[in-house]
């Protein structure tokens, strides 16, 4: 038995194919629907398809994650993204590449980005963004993490802050982290270039919160940015694409901009991928 947590905030568009999806995928599963601050079917819906199902009244992830953490009752641990789905042995996949005895206390899909019917400036944000090392290598950006019962013990418990991926990536060294190939996590790409700069500014103030917080309390393992691995790591390995990285530049930099401002507030996800979107997970042999 595996727990799976998904937080969800108004995912009515999007549940029935993720708990459908983990439900088909051969492994027994613990579901826990974390719905918080919905004002729609999302709870009904999981309920359902057999889910547990914890509401809270406020939105907000990582309140959501440790509501959800209370009733969960098996490893290894999985926290979901909604819009992801999961295709059968996925799962099996990547829990079972999970080895305490050789360190390897959590695992993640590889990440692809689904730019298929968006426009020039988003296909060519994600040409480079894509091709950072920090994705082969990171938690974070693929919706689907998998922590052994050891990985789990390493916090108590989700701190209130955007960035729960990037917090989870800071809880363990380069080699207690894997990521597992034959499972391929499909994330949408968002649908307009206003979309990608929305998405952006909440990561970039979610990652900045983070990192604040671990300065103030004097800890390690937060990832530091990389501001210069586009140009090291990506352009001049390939010249032909400095048009993309042009306009990957100018919307990081406007990005960037947009973050210092003072925050609105709300869950900051990009709700136009739950409505346009097919979002999933393949497994490749």
């Amino acid at each position: 038995m595996v727990s799976v947590i998904i937080a969800a905030h108004d995912e009515e568009a999007v549940i029935e194919r993720c708990l459908g999806a983990l439900h088909r995928g051969g492994t027994p599963v613990q579901i826990i629907v974390s719905a918080n601050g919905c004002t729609d079917a999302t709870a009904e819906l999981a309920r359902s398809l057999n889910a547990v199902v914890v509401e809270r009244a406020e939105a907000g992830k990582a309140g959501a994650l440790n509501a959800a953490e209370k009733v969960a009752t098996s490893f290894p641990r999985v926290y979901l993204d909604a819009d992801i789905l999961v295709p059968r042995g996925g799962i099996a996949t990547l829990a079972g590449a999970l080895d305490d005895a050789s360190g390897v206390l959590a695992t993640m899909p590889r990440r692809r980005v689904n730019t298929a019917g968006r426009p020039w400036a988003v296909r060519a944000y994600f040409r480079i963004n894509q091709q950072l090392p920090v994705f082969r290598s990171g938690l974070f950006g693929r919706g689907l993490i998998v922590l052994s019962e050891a990985g789990r013990r390493r916090f108590d418990e989700f701190p209130d802050m955007i960035a729960d991926d990037l917090f989870l990536d800071g809880q363990f060294a380069a080699d207690e982290k894997l990521e597992v190939s034959a499972v391929e996590a499909v994330v949408e790409a968002p649908w307009t270039t206003v979309d990608l700069l929305n998405r952006l500014v909440r990561v970039r103030r979610g990652n900045a919160q983070m990192r604040r917080a671990a300065a103030e309390h004097g800890a390690r393992g937060v990832r530091p940015p990389d501001r210069w691995s586009w140009l090291r790591d990506v352009l001049l390995a390939d010249l032909r694409l400095a048009p993309a990285a042009a306009a990957y530049v100018v919307i990081t930099v406007i990005a960037g901009v947009r973050a210092r401002r003072t925050p609105h507030g709300g869950w900051g996800r990009d709700a136009s991928t739950r409505v346009l979107a097919q979002p999933g997970v393949s497994v490749h042999p």
